[in-house]
């Protein structure tokens, strides 16, 4: 059929010379500071390691890759992955040729009576006809406006992916934070407990005289009163990182005390690497391409909607003869539908775009913003943490002191009991805010790796669900055309 083939290559050669309608995406510029404000001096290049294993302990390994394999956010996020995936594929399919097809067969007898009678006595009847037709239509792309809807789904697509990521990351900071929360209310709960048997010593053995009966008593109630506390915030934290592991709430192992834990190095990195290392950066990047996408999208409404329509196949009366030359029945049309006078209905949409390209710009200058502020902020509490960490294990070494030498004097008949309990009372806090300090500090570090991102996000993710996409089946799925 040279028409046909004439008019194909016409086609072909309007689509190489149309365009997108709207503007492309470029990156807009970020103000980035040349380093962090509170940067430490001894920094490492660990932002690409497993740096959970960093402090030392098998079990939190062990409960972290728990997580990975078995929460049940993470799989909602894949889930909302492969959502995205099918209507980027369903949205791109627009560019390419609808093919279908069609068969009926039928059999009519018409009425010979009345005013037809005469007509109906010339064609057969009951009459039979039987039809098989391959379809075919196609939108013609001229002004890029189904180009612009599959980037905009491309772009969810990435960044229904990115927030996949995000939940990794939260999901690895949360297991660790909640583990070393922990271990430092066991540390409290100690404490707690060896000051109530001292006190119980105390009153068994007849260690303290008739007139501090009362004090010590006190002290006792004092302590014993904490331990249901301690004990329910113990309960919760398990319930919290069972549901984390997907499991029901249960108990939680143990591994190191929290005195025993080793503390990660602080990851080296310049403010700009976080645009390529946090995953709600990229998503944040990923939806304000799509919705720049979405401006030429609304105004290629402003142009004609360009179509085209096409049938081949056979039509007869005899079933046998239905695919033969004489029984061919073939057609093809354009059509080309285009707005007049709309009264805003297309200016409408256009002015949406915009807007919401505005309000998505607005957001992800804003993230980068709170990303650098992150960063600054995980790094100042981590120095001050340390240095108050520092200055209570001088204050606990002095009150043992005070403790020891205040239990000789009295030994000795040099002094009252009061003193030893003045020196208990100073000493029993200070033991447990260095306990509740030093648990904070190694969550500083577990905030300043979740604050920087890097390539630990892709370790974390590789080992979590198995059906998890990664982003090289992202970006292949994004390139392929399935044919149904």
């Amino acid at each position: 059929m040279p028409e046909m083939r004439r008019i194909l290559l016409c086609i072909a050669g309007v689509l190489v010379a149309s365009c997108a309608m709207g503007p492309d995406y470029f990156r807009p510029g970020v103000n980035a500071p040349a380093a962090f404000r509170f940067e430490p001096k001894e920094v490492a290049e660990t932002a690409d390691t497993e740096w959970w294993k960093g402090f030392g302990d098998p079990v939190l390994d062990a409960l972290i890759a728990e997580a990975l394999a078995n929460n049940l956010n993470v799989k909602v996020a894949v889930g909302s992955v492969e959502q995205a995936a099918g209507v980027f594929t369903q949205t791109r399919s627009q560019l390419f040729p609808q093919v279908g097809y069609s068969a009926s067969g039928e059999r009519e007898r018409v009425t010979e009576a009345g005013a037809n009678a005469a007509a109906a006595r010339l064609i057969p009847n009951p009459s039979t006809a039987y039809q098989a037709l391959l379809t075919a239509s196609w939108e013609i792309d001229l002004w890029g406006r189904i180009r612009r809807l599959s980037e905009a789904a491309r772009a969810n697509l990435l960044a229904t992916d990115e927030a996949r990521r995000g939940v990794i990351l939260t999901l690895v900071s949360s297991v660790a934070s909640d583990y070393i929360q922990l271990r430092g209310l066991d540390e409290q709960l100690v404490t707690y407990g060896e000051s109530v048997k001292l006190f119980q010593l105390q009153f068994q053995y007849g260690q303290v005289s008739q007139m501090n009966v009362a004090q010590t008593q006190s002290q006792y109630e004092t302590a014993a009163a904490q331990i249901p506390q301690i004990e329910s915030q113990i309960a919760q934290l398990e319930n919290s990182l069972s549901v984390l592991l997907g499991r029901n709430p249960g108990p939680i192992p143990r591994g190191k005390a929290v005195y025993d834990l080793k503390m990660p190095a602080v990851p080296a990195g310049l403010p700009s690497q976080l645009l390529e290392r946090r995953p709600d950066l990229m998503q944040s990047e990923q939806q304000l391409i799509a919705a720049n996408a979405q401006i030429g999208a609304a105004k290629a409404l402003y142009f004609p909607t360009i179509s085209l329509t096409g049938v081949f196949g056979g039509a007869s009366e005899d079933l046998s003869k239905l695919f033969t030359g004489p029984a061919r029945v073939w057609n093809y049309a354009g059509q080309a539908i285009g707005p007049i006078f709309t009264f805003g209905a297309v200016s409408g949409q256009v002015a949406q775009a915009e807007g919401g390209a505005q309000v998505a710009l607005y957001n992800y200058q804003l993230s980068v913003q709170n990303a650098f502020a992150d960063v600054d902020s995980a790094l100042i509490a981590s120095q001050k943490l340390q240095e108050q960490v520092a200055a209570q294990e001088r204050l606990v070494a002095a009150l043992q002191d005070y403790d020891r030498l205040a239990t000789l004097q009295y030994n000795g008949g040099y002094t009252s009991y009061v003193t030893v309990l003045q020196a208990e009372q100073s000493l029993f806090p200070a033991e447990l805010t260095l306990a509740s300090v030093r648990a904070q500090v190694f969550n500083s570090s577990v905030n300043i790796y979740k604050a920087m991102g890097g390539g630990w996000v892709a370790l974390a993710d590789k080992a979590s669900v198995p059906e998890a996409p990664n982003a090289s089946s992202i970006e292949e799925r994004a390139q392929r055309v399935p044919l149904f």
